[in-house]
């Protein structure tokens, strides 16, 4: 009797719990049911902010539990904005553009790119107008495509150039007992050097030197053009921080006027001709979106493919934010497969990863080409790794301000032997053959550190060698811009690592052109699909697990942990991108 009794309590309880778990369906159903449409009013004002991040490509999840509990991050693909800005040229109701953001939570080819959409947008007659209480170098840098830039009267300017910082650890290690056995090919290859050096090494701070010189050239000729002043100007005004301030700013013209918020709204309503108490219509970008402003609706029959590869080069399945060989040969497969689809651009935004991925990755690429004409486009970065898998396309094209080459390679394993000798452990091995083996509390020995060379140099011999067929260059040329060297796109286009510079869309256009079909339409890939488990794995309580790290430890020591990890979780010989690098 007591078993059944058992038995009946846990029925029950179990009819209870899916009861209540079918109510909160039903009131989450509801509730989507009854979220206001958006729509946009006549003589609106699109707003751009570009707080959440941007990425290449950022599908949306078609399951409402994403919505509802928040288990997608915040995201907007820049493929999406750029048909928001496309469509706001032709829409009616749309009269100009606003630009209010603090920061560009994007990269700087993504910004240049969006900068030179909103270009065209104002050739449409359209006005746009910029307002900031303080900017960094980006947001000014998309501001300044604005006809008058304003900012609060108490805010400032961060234009002073650019920089970039990278960390040393040798001291740490040696002091630890826990260091990085490093082998490298390339004297550029400087991903490892932190764990090399306490100091930069000359090559490293030339190349550094050399691409942010590149980049923020590109940034002060744009901003030269639409605020009048010249390089040399611009140069003066960083050096002195003759920005740091709304006086200091508007004297030397880098913004039209200092007011606060309210008086900048007025000027919004003048703008969109409306009276000074009139109610101003505004709608955000990704409202924008949300009305199905984000795509361009085509009728056409013929398709180029546009294939996204962005993140870090891995082994394995890969997902949005990781470039994995299964996901992206899955997605080329498709397309060929799909007889409408008649061109492939491959779009990356990739520091590069693993070697191994990255060989059958480009394997499948040459499969790929034999059949369809094979366009790559490259992001805010596309080196090492990134680079290898473009390096056979019919043709690349790179933003001026992308990062590419850094064709090297180099493999890191994690030795922690000083440490053990330190507390007292002693490790002992045994083996049935002589071969050269690995204990991460052993030093390394002579013979597998040649062994290990000896790979290292058949990825870079093997890269140099795709390199050198893919864009008809010598094995000595290539390995002269070789060694690891990270260039900008500017440069890259002069050494012959890239055939032209242009975006996204010129990719597509030449993509077309190859294929020789005039009226078609974009699909993107590859598909990505996650199961609940998927979705749930690794959130604490409803919140993914980014969201809940970034709030406990702050946005810059996530960025460190973020850094910590991956070297933790490199694994094979690695043709990975020189350092992480973050310019400001």
């Amino acid at each position: 009797m007591k078993f059944l009794g058992n038995l009946l309590a846990s029925i029950l309880g179990t009819l209870i719990a899916l009861g209540i778990l079918l109510m909160m369906f039903v009131v989450i159903a509801m509730a989507f049911g009854e979220t206001e449409k958006v729509v946009v009013k006549d003589n609106s004002v699109l707003v751009i902010k570009l707080d959440a991040l941007v990425k290449d490509y950022a599908p949306k999840g078609t399951d409402f539990l994403d919505e509802f509990f928040a288990l997608s991050d915040e995201k907007m693909g820049l493929n999406e904005i750029i048909n928001a800005i496309e469509n706001a040229k032709n829409d009616e109701n749309i009269v100009g553009i606003s630009i209010n953001t603090l920061d560009v939570n994007a990269g700087v080819s993504q910004t240049k790119a969006i900068r030179k959409k909103l270009e065209e947008f104002k050739e449409s007659g359209k006005f746009i107008l910029a307002y900031g209480d303080v900017y960094n170098q980006k947001s000014y840098y998309l501001s300044s495509v604005a006809d008058s830039i304003f900012m609060n009267p108490l805010g400032g300017i961060d234009f002073k150039g650019l920089s970039s910082e990278v960390l040393f650890f040798k001291d740490l290690q040696d002091k630890s007992g826990v260091k990085m056995e490093v082998i490298r090919h390339g004297k550029y290859k400087s991903a490892v050097e932190p764990f090399l050096y306490n100091n930069m090494s000359d090559e490293n701070r030339e190349q550094i030197t050399s691409f942010l010189q590149s980049i923020w050239g590109e940034l002060l000729a744009d901003i030269s053009k639409s605020r009048n002043k010249t390089i040399e100007e611009l140069n003066t005004i960083a050096d002195n921080l003759w920005a740091r301030n709304a006086t200091l700013a508007v004297a030397n013209n880098i913004v039209d006027g200092a007011v606060y918020l309210d008086e900048y709204e007025t000027k919004l309503k003048a703008a969109s001709g409306i009276s000074t108490d009139g109610e101003l219509s505004e709608i955000t970008l990704s409202d924008y979106i949300a009305t199905g402003k984000g795509r361009v609706i085509s009728s056409a029959t013929n398709k180029i493919a546009v294939i996204y590869a962005q993140g870090e080069i891995i082994y394995g399945k890969g997902n949005e934010d990781l470039i994995g060989q299964e996901l992206i040969i899955e997605a080329l497969r498709k397309a060929k497969k799909d007889k409408n689809v008649k061109a492939i651009v491959l779009r990356i935004n990739s520091p590069g990863g693993s070697a191994l991925a990255s060989e059958l990755i480009w394997r499948e690429l040459e499969l790929t080409k034999k059949e369809l004409p094979l366009v790559v486009s490259m992001g805010d970065v596309a080196a090492s790794g990134g680079y290898y898998i473009a390096c056979n396309a019919d043709r690349i094209f790179a933003e001026s301000t992308t990062i590419s080459g850094s064709i090297g390679v180099f493999g890191a394993l994690p030795n922690m032997s000083k440490l053990s000798e330190n507390i007292g452990i002693n490790a002992e091995q045994v083996s049935t053959n002589k071969s050269p083996s690995y204990s991460v509390f052993e030093p390394i020995t002579d013979e597998f550190r040649a062994v290990t060379t000896e790979g290292v140099e058949d990825v870079y011999n093997a890269f140099v060698d795709r390199v050198s067929k893919g864009r008809n260059m010598s094995v000595q040329a290539v390995d002269s811009i070789a060694q690891g060297r990270v260039w900008a796109g500017v440069d890259a286009l002069q050494n012959g690592l890239v055939d032209e510079l242009g975006n996204l869309d010129d990719a597509i256009k030449y993509a077309a052109e190859l294929a020789a079909i005039a009226d078609y339409k974009v699909r993107n890939y590859p598909d990505y699909k996650l199961n609940l488990g998927d979705r749930l794995s690794g959130i604490p309580f409803m919140k993914t697990k980014e969201k809940a790290m970034i709030e406990a430890l702050g946005f810059e020591n996530y960025k460190i942990y973020q850094t910590i990890k991956q070297f933790s979780e490199i694994k094979g010989i690695q043709t990975r991108m020189p350092f992480l690098l973050e310019i400001k």
